[in-house]
């Protein structure tokens, strides 16, 4: 008699750490930032505004561009904190950035004409499904189930006062 073994095709589907799917969902978030204001020089008439010291409504200078650089190096941190920090104070931290840059996305369609409005939902569209899924993500995290005392921990304890 020979011994048949089935192997399924099925593939294996391992769960994921909050930690590694939060630092996947900050890395797209950096992606996508970088490609959106890339594609933005393409609008017409951007990179004159640009050489002519306006980015928006906004002369460009130094504190501009320090803004510029934190609205974009929070999230690139929040690569390596989501992977880092403690689950309490990483879920606490992708908690409250989540939720400010939601507006500071949002922000992006301000100044923006008619003809482009199909380009800018799409793109803030995508940014805030991401930071939903980081609150979700950060919010549902799971949590360890507390071992309860009983007899065992209360002798030990007892023990130790002696």
């Amino acid at each position: 008699m020979t011994d048949q073994t089935t192997t399924s095709n099925t593939l294996a589907s391992p769960p994921i750490p909050v930690q590694a799917k939060l630092a996947a969902a900050w890395t797209s978030l950096m992606f996508l930032v970088i490609y959106i204001d890339y594609f933005h020089l393409y609008q017409p008439g951007e990179i004159d505004e640009i050489r002519g010291g306006f980015i928006f409504a906004f002369d460009i200078s130094a504190t501009l561009m320090s803004i510029f650089f934190v609205i974009i190096a929070i999230p690139a941190l929040m690569v390596m904190l989501s992977m880092t920090l403690p689950a309490r104070a990483s879920r606490a931290t992708n908690l409250v950035v989540a939720s400010v840059y939601i507006p500071i996305m949002v922000f992006n369609v301000a100044g923006t004409s008619w003809d482009w409005v199909i380009y800018y939902v799409l793109t803030i569209g995508v940014e805030v499904l991401i930071l939903a899924f980081i609150l979700r993500a950060a919010w549902t995290w799971p949590r360890t189930a507390a071992v309860p005392a009983g007899p065992a921990t209360t002798d030990l304890r007892q023990d130790v006062r002696r």
